[in-house]
């Protein structure tokens, strides 16, 4: 192939990424005019940055919609005929036709949703009748206008660029031009090279919803939203029972007394520390478990703490641990709700109750936090700081996923240095993390055998942790700092090798601190909870309403109910004082009862319950 045939090959991949981008701007421009009302209060600058931060999920769709069509338009180079560009250009006007009835359906119905269309138009698709009867008839006439309007644009852009087909003096060229081209797509569809794919929040870039909104392309957060429901099948297994029985079960188990004198704070206002532990489990903790010399700082940190011996995960992943740990939500098999905005920003968090009154909220991570879509949940619950690897000292040594916890903690010792009080500070660790990258410094590794990595970098962990509180002690903030201490799941270990047992979800949760009470230094309660508990238990002890944290119960309450649910890959487990069960999807059984005959039908029910009242609360959002 010539020199100059060669660039006219590349020539059309250009064609195609910008054809598609432009049609995401045209779409954000209609958007904008027929939503006018909603974006008053956005500033100039900020619609022009939507061009820049849009840039990388535009691309990124833009790839995956120009896969197809250049495999017709490299077939329409090798036969040369009407009929086979009449085939490219169908299929390109096909693909313009969904995007555009997306983006057309999606102007109709952010007036009422108030978010972006998402596999919930399903649900109303599945009854057309009841569609066409309901929605207005100058909803109808402006679905249509803009549909046609979309589509008409389009195809003058289309027409406009011109796509003509290359001669390819060898036709062999052929099969390898397709796999390029098909791997170039590919590699841009997922953001690049990096380890973990890009996601809908790399457009995120404002606190206002809105800006994020419309900075994210229809097509890909519909799809998204497309694989999400076509992946969650829960309605085929929910258990038979009535939704007004699981929600009376499930009303039952969380009522408990709300106005208590059990406080184990001190009334000082305090700023709160949370300290994420990525992966640890109470299995490996001194403190909890039969496994000692892993964790000597952090059972140090216990000895003069409140901890609590029986919290458990809610499910597996570090996204569901976040909304869990600051928005007390439960857990549900297959799903993870930080992915879906729409319903995630109907949640309250600790950080929004507490910036009534006066607090400012940070959050640190070690890794990259649109992991699991982490940064757009927490963008949408009004943090005023987020920041992750991408702002780490660039000399620093950093792993395959994180930077080292040693180095964390010294950005974060250095933040909250610089912030007024009071504030909420979070850091979420890393180095505990597969494939555990720590600093391989002599004396540092502790553990041999069985899960030789993951215990070594637990105590890798525990001393960076140990290190931190011995510089933080020495701040003025230390006084009336409350410290939690949590993991964001747990983690096999030499003990529990399988996430089929509830054992696997046990997690510590550490409630540390100078305003801590004197008489509950050093106590532990036995009593069974969950990441969720944390908002209702922690925001009653700094003097708050709980109220809005429906699904978290306080722990400290005197007539708590002792329980926990939480979701497996493929199940969901439960856990109370007369014992564990956790139930299989797919297989129909349960792989791990310890309930006694007597007891199993009461408890099972209890977590029936729970599983139908979670999942029609996830749905009602």
């Amino acid at each position: 192939m010539k020199w100059k045939s060669a660039l006219e090959l590349l020539k059309p991949i250009f064609l195609f990424l910008l054809f598609w981008v432009i049609q995401f701007h045209v779409e954000r421009i209609i958007f904008l005019i027929v939503h006018s009302s909603k974006f008053s209060d956005v500033s100039f600058t900020e619609l022009i940055q939507i061009l820049v931060e849009s840039f990388r999920l535009d691309i990124a769709t833009a790839s995956l919609l120009s896969a197809v069509p250049m495999l017709f338009w490299l077939f329409w180079c090798y036969v040369k005929s009407n009929t086979s560009r009449m085939i490219f250009l169908s299929v390109m006007v096909a693909e313009l036709i969904v995007i555009s009835l997306i983006h057309s359906g999606e102007v109709n119905v952010y007036h009422e949703w108030n978010h972006k269309l998402t596999s919930r138009v399903f649900m109303h698709l599945g009854n057309p009748d009841e569609v066409l009867r309901t929605a207005e008839w100058t909803s109808q006439i402006l679905f249509f206008f803009i549909f046609c309007l979309e589509v008409f644009l389009g195809i003058l852009t289309l027409r406009w660029f011109k796509f003509n087909s290359v001669d390819l003096e060898r036709k062999w060229i052929f099969l390898p031009s397709s796999i390029l081209y098909l791997t170039s797509f590919l590699v841009l569809a997922r953001g690049g090279f990096q380890q973990i794919p890009i996601n809908v929040d790399s457009a995120y870039f404002s606190k206002n919803s809105r800006i994020n909104d419309l900075s994210v392309n229809s097509t890909y957060y519909f799809g998204n939203s497309y694989l999400l429901f076509k992946r969650n099948d829960l309605e085929n297994h929910l258990p038979k029972m009535s939704p007004n029985t699981a929600q009376l079960i499930t009303d039952s188990l969380y009522s408990f007394q709300r106005n208590h004198q059990n406080y184990i704070l001190n009334d000082t206002k305090p700023n709160i520390v949370f300290i994420i532990l990525e992966s640890w489990s109470a299995s490996v903790i001194g403190s909890m478990s039969e496994t000692k010399g892993i964790t000597p700082n952090f059972d140090k940190l216990a000895k003069n703490g409140f901890l609590f011996q029986n919290i458990y995960a809610t499910n597996t992943t570090s996204e569901i641990g976040n909304t869990s740990i600051f928005s007390g939500y439960p857990a549900l098999p297959e799903i993870a709700i930080s992915l879906e905005p729409e319903k995630n920003r109907k949640l309250l968090s600790i950080n929004q109750v507490l910036k009534k009154d006066g607090y400012s909220s940070h959050y640190l991570f070690s890794g990259d936090l649109k992991y699991g879509n982490i940064q757009g949940y927490l963008s949408q619950h009004d943090f005023d700081e987020l920041a992750d690897e991408q702002d780490f000292p660039s000399h620093l040594t950093k792993g395959k996923l994180n930077y080292f916890d040693e180095d964390l903690y010294d950005l974060f010792h250095k933040k909250i240095n610089k912030t007024k009080e009071p504030f909420m500070h979070c850091a979420f660790t890393g180095s505990t993390h597969s494939p555990f990258d720590y600093p391989k410094r002599k004396g540092w590794q502790k553990w041999k055998g069985k899960e030789e990595d993951y215990m070594n970098s637990v105590y890798y962990a525990d001393q960076a942790l140990g290190q931190f509180f011995e510089r933080a002690k020495k701040e003025p903030w230390y006084k009336n700092t409350i410290f939690v201490l949590v993991a964001d799941h747990g983690h096999h270990s030499h003990t529990i090798s399988s996430p089929n047992q509830s054992l696997f979800f046990r997690i510590p949760l550490l409630i540390f601190g100078e305003p801590l009470k004197a008489e509950h230094r050093g106590r532990q309660t036995e009593i069974i909870g969950s990441q969720s508990d944390i908002a209702a238990t922690l925001l009653y002890q700094l003097r708050k309403s709980n109220k809005g944290f429906i699904f978290s119960k306080d722990l400290l309450s005197p007539n708590v109910k002792s329980f926990a649910f939480h979701a497996t890959i493929r199940g969901y487990g439960f856990v109370s004082e007369k014992g564990s069960c956790l139930y299989n999807l797919d297989s129909k059984r349960y792989l791990e009862n310890f309930y006694d005959v007597s007891n199993f039908v009461t408890e099972k029910r209890k977590s029936e319950a729970l599983f139908v009242a979670y999942y029609n609360y996830f749905k009602s959002l």
